[in-house]
């Protein structure tokens, strides 16, 4: 089998389950850091170009008997497994995590769910909107007096599903590498939600925040850290929370100090919110990118996720590489010793590799032409 990329992960296997969500884009993320990530694909699988890059493809029925016999053995050599199903979904299958690691102890095996493995709610479907909307995070975006929006599915999926997915996974192959024992990584969005907000819960023990939505200084209620609508029908983002900071913008918006008023002013908020509204309204966009360009002010134009593409310091970074008319977001974190490696963007077809992998795991071309037969494999 071809060898995995450059990167930290070097050397590491990982299967994946295939599915949707948080745990295709976890295994993104370490097929990036260089992990070889072996996707078992369900038949006529929905293909998503960006999170299954660099990854290998087997497609399985596991719903024929003679399926879990292939998986355990492709667990056989792997240094862990990743799956989004549901509580309970892989026992039924035959190779929940008792059965795999009995055949690996040293196997690392990630669980990506909603809820949890536990709790009343646990077997009950949901999605990103539902998981922010017990963490108590969803009720806080948005304007008091509407509906609170969903943010995509960036924070709860990606955020506080896949990242933590991925720590944990990476935490326990580290330690199994020292123990020689695997671990269960009981990853649930909930979780990772809820520890994404810590700092507003310090906040609040220091009476700096209030479940009253845009009432608190990150909410939108600061003059000083929300968008304002530009001329053009566009936005500026306003970020100067330092006080240092905020001077600058005053200093480049020609405002009187005296008539603004103090930052800190909760009082004043709102007249000094309307102040900046005329102001930013009476130009365009390119306007005040180009007022605040190479200045700490903290005002930055918001960009749409095309124009984005575009922007210099995107660029500068890469952030993004083409490849057959798909943007696919380079690899992150970077690593100084590989930096250098693209991630590997190559898409796999449903099963393209389905004979090579298993001829590695030890099977011959008789068997694999026995499973291809009777349609266990494709």
């Amino acid at each position: 089998m071809s060898q995995s990329a450059a990167g930290p992960l070097k050397g590491k296997r990982i299967i994946e389950l295939a599915g949707l969500g948080p745990a295709p884009y976890c295994g993104q993320l370490l097929a990036d850091l260089g992990a070889e990530v072996i996707l078992i694909d369900r038949p006529n699988a929905i293909r998503l170009p960006v999170e299954n890059r660099g990854k290998k493809s087997i497609a399985i029925d596991l719903r024929k008997p003679e399926s879990a016999q292939i998986v355990l053995k492709l667990i056989e050599d792997a240094d862990a497994l990743i799956e989004g199903l549901r509580p309970g979904v892989t026992e039924r299958l035959g190779i929940g995590p008792e059965a795999c690691q009995a055949r690996n102890p040293k196997l690392v095996y990630g669980r990506m769910t909603g809820w949890g493995q536990d709790g009343p709610m646990a077997s009950m479907a949901g999605h990103d909107i539902n998981y922010l909307s017990i963490t108590g995070a969803l009720y806080a975006m948005g304007s008091p007096d509407e509906v609170p929006p969903p943010p995509l599915n960036l924070l709860g999926d990606f955020g506080g599903g896949s990242m933590f997915l991925a720590l944990g996974v990476v935490s326990a192959m580290l330690a199994a590498s020292h123990t020689g024992k695997g671990d269960v990584v009981d990853a649930a969005i909930v979780d990772g939600v809820s520890s994404t907000m810590g700092m507003l819960r310090s906040f609040e023990s220091l009476g700096g925040w209030t479940t009253e939505r845009q009432a608190n200084m990150l909410d939108g209620a600061a003059p000083f850290y929300r968008c304002y609508e530009t001329q053009d029908g566009q936005y500026m983002a306003v970020g100067c929370i330092e006080p240092q900071f905020f001077a600058i913008m005053i200093d480049k918006l020609n405002i009187d100090s005296a008539q603004y008023g103090d930052q800190n002013d909760r009082a004043a908020w709102a007249y000094q919110t309307q102040l900046l509204v005329d102001i930013f309204v009476g130009q365009t966009r390119d306007h005040w990118s180009a007022l605040f360009d190479d200045t700490d002010a903290c005002i930055t134009p918001v960009l749409n996720y095309q124009e984005a593409l575009q922007h210099p310091q995107n660029s500068a970074r890469q952030s993004h590489i083409i490849d057959r008319s798909i943007s696919h977001p380079n690899r992150a974190p970077r690593f100084e010793s590989t930096n250098q490696h693209a991630p590997r963007l190559e898409c796999p077809r449903v099963g393209q590799q389905t004979s090579e992998i298993l001829e590695s795991a030890g099977y011959n071309a008789s068997q694999i032409e026995s499973f291809i037969q009777a349609k266990t494999v494709f």
